[in-house]
């Protein structure tokens, strides 16, 4: 396909824009309608190493690359707004194979209320997908970043840990043995994961004092939180949550299960901490905003240090998330 007619394939397949958007797709620029204060984060995907191509679908694809971005949207507790694409597509990609990705991508902007609003596209040696997205807030003083932990706070997660780990397992032939429903609902929280956009909002309204996305594994990003504040937290295995099928898997690989969920990047849940007079305010408003939303208290920040990190208790050594090595 020629970039002329990518162009119109996008046009005719995004879904609407928001109020805000004065001008979408088909000018040099975006124009929208600026409102209060603007939280931005650009996120990139390439086949071979954040997915291959070959284990998901197109629509699959589209999905994680919004995802994955939105998910920094959440982690501020920001409304989501706009988001801009640039694709990088192999030579020889076929018209349905984009009209698929796109067809992803615009399911979960309609689903998070997103306009989709413009981009790049180019020619590049394998599939690249970065997506830009911008957040907003009436007050700055509504976004909770990584900072704000303090002494004496509790360390909480949304949902449950390892389920993308394990459906990335089961894509390399582990986990044959275990019931179809248990295999779909991994496989989906690798594929398709869920931005946490109504639990971030919700939580920083509700007075969470520090806030991640479980983007690289608990581990490491648990340990961000901790660098920023300036803290030690310590974390219980035995009370992070694991998903349905982990701990079979943990076994075929000979993991332990907790170890493996913790280290586990992708779940794309939230990691937060507050203080024990904010528990009760953030259990009630994160049931009002998503009433299926579990929180597991998982652990506890132990005080200022001058080597902040994170300590799992019973495990010597630590544990590592992922990250990416030049």
């Amino acid at each position: 396909m020629r970039e002329l007619d990518l162009i119109a394939t996008l046009r005719e397949l995004l879904p609407p824009v928001g109020p805000r958007v004065v001008r979408g797709l088909g000018d040099d620029c975006a124009v929208v309608r600026a409102g209060g204060y603007a939280v931005t984060s650009i996120d990139t995907m390439v086949d071979g190493v954040h997915f291959r191509a070959e284990q998901l679908t197109p629509a699959e694809i589209g999905h994680r690359a919004l995802a994955g971005a939105l998910s920094d949207i959440g982690a501020m507790g920001a409304h989501p707004g706009e988001a801009y694409l640039a694709f990088g597509l192999p030579a020889g990609t076929d018209e349905q194979f984009l009209r698929s990705l796109i067809a992803g991508l615009g399911e979960l902007a309609t689903a998070a209320n997103v306009s989709l609003c413009g981009g790049d596209l180019t020619v590049a040696p394998v599939l690249t997908l970065t997506v830009s997205v911008v957040g907003w807030v009436d007050d700055p003083g509504e976004l909770v970043g990584r900072e704000g932990a303090r002494p004496g706070d509790l360390v909480a997660v949304t949902g449950q840990l390892g389920g993308a780990g394990g459906g990335l397992a089961l894509l390399a032939g582990v986990g044959q043995q275990l019931e179809p429903g248990i295999r779909d609902d991994l496989h989906r929280a690798y594929a398709t994961p869920i931005p946490r956009l109504a639990e971030g909002r919700a939580l920083a309204l509700a007075g969470a004092s520090a806030l991640i996305d479980l983007s690289d594994g608990l581990a490491s990003d648990c340990a961000q939180i901790a660098r920023a504040s300036g803290v030690e937290i310590e974390i219980e295995l035995a009370k992070v949550p694991l998903a349905d099928g982990v701990a079979q898997l943990a076994a075929e690989l000979g993991s332990d299960p907790v170890t493996f969920a913790a280290s586990s990047g992708e779940d794309y849940e939230l990691c937060f901490c507050a203080a024990p007079a904010a528990v009760a305010g953030i259990e009630s408003a994160l049931r009002d905003a998503v009433p299926t939303t579990r929180i597991s208290w998982i652990g506890r920040v132990l005080g200022s240090s001058a080597s902040p990190g994170v300590r799992f208790a019973g495990i010597v050594g630590g544990l590592e998330g992922y990250e990416h090595r030049w």
